[in-house]
């Protein structure tokens, strides 16, 4: 590990300081699950790195207010999966939250830190798609909200200015009842990255959203507002047929993990697992 500097700013005003001042040289620390193994292993080199633990505006925790749960960008995965209002609201991401890794590293790593390393794999990335998440940045120019959707660029890429960190991520609490589920493939049980993985919602209106993670360079969604995948009664071939064609847009690839042939099969496997689950209110997992 090559030395850097540590700077431990106590207010989110610094933080951005320090970014903005080092760019692009400087790596904000959360939780640090992923960034103090590429720091060992060297595929990270930065200049500074900035603790943001100690900063009072960012504290963990999850708030209510305005029909929205609001994440702190230091909430660990741990407490999230813990959380009642987390578990009745949104399930879906509750499950995926809860695989991610064993529970030594979701005692450390947070639901921010988890989005803003970008892999295509992220297991609470297809969830936060479906549940219409938007990602709270604080930069220079002040803060802004950026749907999830429009966050994920590409494998380690978002739309995070250099000197920009994640606040907060907020979730919208639905007045109608959503229904969700999430599930995944991987190599072997245990803590393992998705070869696969899936979220599906199915709300009041017949409306289905679809989050695709692990198959391609970025999490994908897609939607179905016509009412088939929502509807049991819809014929297997028909929902099938769907199902497929919304699944073409992902473009799987082939790595380690699976060839392009493999998840492209298992894509639509897992997706009709997946959507079952959502529709008679099971969560898969």
């Amino acid at each position: 590990m090559q030395s850097f500097g540590y700077e431990h700013p106590e207010w989110l005003g610094q933080a951005v300081d320090l970014l903005r001042t080092h760019r692009p040289h400087a790596r904000p620390l959360a939780g640090g699950t992923d960034l103090v193994n590429r720091l060992r292993d060297g595929t990270l080199r930065p200049h500074v790195v900035v603790d943001l633990k100690g900063i009072a505006e960012l504290r963990p925790g999850i708030t209510q207010a305005d029909g929205r749960l609001w994440i702190s960008a230091t909430t660990v995965l741990a407490d999230l999966v813990a959380d009642e209002r987390m578990r009745t609201h949104f399930p879906a991401l509750v499950t995926a939250a809860g695989v991610v890794g064993p529970v030594q590293i979701r005692n450390r790593a947070t639901l921010a830190g988890n989005i803003c390393n970008a892999s295509p794999a992220a297991d609470t990335a297809p969830p936060l798609l479906v549940y219409r998440a938007q990602v709270i940045a604080r930069g220079p120019a002040g803060t802004r909200s950026i749907p999830i959707d429009a966050f994920f660029l590409g494998p380690g890429k978002t739309t995070l200015a250099r000197d920009e960190l994640v606040t907060a991520i907020e979730l919208p609490v639905r007045d109608r009842p959503v229904q969700a589920a999430f599930g995944r493939l991987t190599r072997r049980r245990g803590a393992d990255l998705a070869t696969v993985s899936v979220c599906v919602s199915v709300d009041g209106t017949g409306s289905t959203r679809i989050g695709y993670g692990a198959v391609g360079p970025r999490p994908l969604l897609a939607t179905d507002d016509s009412g088939v995948l929502a509807d049991p009664a819809t014929d297997p071939a028909t929902r099938t047929s769907l199902l497929a064609r919304l699944a073409r847009a992902t473009s799987p690839v082939s790595d380690v993990r699976a060839s392009q042939e493999y998840r492209r099969s298992m894509l639509l496997v897992l997706s009709q697992r997946v959507l079952r689950a959502a529709v008679i209110g099971e969560g898969e997992g």
